[in-house]
């Protein structure tokens, strides 16, 4: 058994979806999570920034918290970044992007299927290359949604803007008949009723959430016995703490407690960067 926690990251609150199913699934694991929100959004940034703000922050969660597993819960550093992760970590790494693919593959019944995402996560390409690597032949309707991780950020996940918003973006897509729309960002579950108040009733909406804590699950050994760890989650911030304890404990559907502070160092480049190197301090 190991008694080590997981450590897990996002640019902001968006991973806490993650956190949360991984939670109802493994309650005795201990978690930490890292909400790089001093930096966010990552959806308009360079993938070649945010590959090395994801380097950054997992040698962190290595070199400090000694975590036995990493969940890259973020859509635009899974893009960006996961490859270089597991090239580069002694510990296995878990991202959102193929266990969100394989959900969307069982909810379609046409064949034709949606996706929604940030800027860097729909340019990227993952998801294009993740279900051109299917089995069975799927056709792909991929849309960008810049704002949306804004709008949840700031708590306003059900106000006319959004749904505003929501109704140009998504329109495309609803208009391509899909009958499975995957919200390609960790941040988008908490728009769902926005979003299915557009695309009607008869798309279903797939989350990799549940499916990446499957995922975690499996590489721990589904035999694993319960009491590892005592279930505790710890949070850190590399922006506003105060602001991420609230918004976070509301959109997390529970108190997150303490919220510790993250500072980081500028960020190096992601080919100088030594294995040992010690990213950052945490504090608070």
């Amino acid at each position: 058994m190991d008694g080590r926690p997981i450590g897990m990251f996002d640019s902001g609150f968006g991973g806490l979806t993650v956190a949360r199913a991984l939670i109802d699934l493994a309650p005795h694991e201990d978690l930490v999570y890292v909400g790089d929100t001093g930096r966010y959004p990552y959806g308009p940034r360079d993938l070649d920034e945010v590959r090395s703000f994801a380097v950054q922050i997992a040698r962190w969660l290595i070199d400090e918290i000694d975590v036995k597993l990493i969940v890259v819960a973020c859509n635009t550093a899974s893009a960006a970044a996961l490859d270089t992760l597991r090239a580069l970590l002694p510990v296995p790494v878990v991202g959102v992007i193929d266990p969100g693919v394989r959900a969307l593959a069982k909810a379609t019944r046409n064949r034709r299927v949606g996706v929604v995402g940030t800027v860097g996560t729909i340019r990227s390409g993952a998801y294009q290359r993740a279900i051109g690597a299917l089995p069975v032949p799927v056709e792909l309707v991929p849309a960008s949604c810049p704002g949306f991780v804004e709008f949840v950020e700031r708590g306003e996940t059900r106000s006319d803007q959004v749904s505003v918003l929501a109704e140009r973006l998504l329109a495309p897509v609803r208009d391509a008949g899909v009958d499975a729309l995957l919200l390609g960002c960790t941040h988008y579950p908490f728009l769902a009723r926005t979003i299915a108040d557009v695309m009607g009733r008869d798309v279903v909406l797939v989350s990799s959430a549940d499916e990446t804590a499957f995922e975690v699950r499996a590489i721990l050994g589904a035999s694993e016995p319960p009491g590892v760890g005592s279930g505790a989650l710890q949070v850190f911030s590399s922006g506003d703490v105060a602001w991420f304890r609230a918004v976070g404990s509301r959109l997390f559907g529970g108190e997150l407690g303490e919220v510790g502070r993250l500072t980081w160092p500028d960020p190096p480049a992601v080919a100088e960067a030594a294995p040992g190197a010690r990213p950052g301090a945490a504090s608070g």
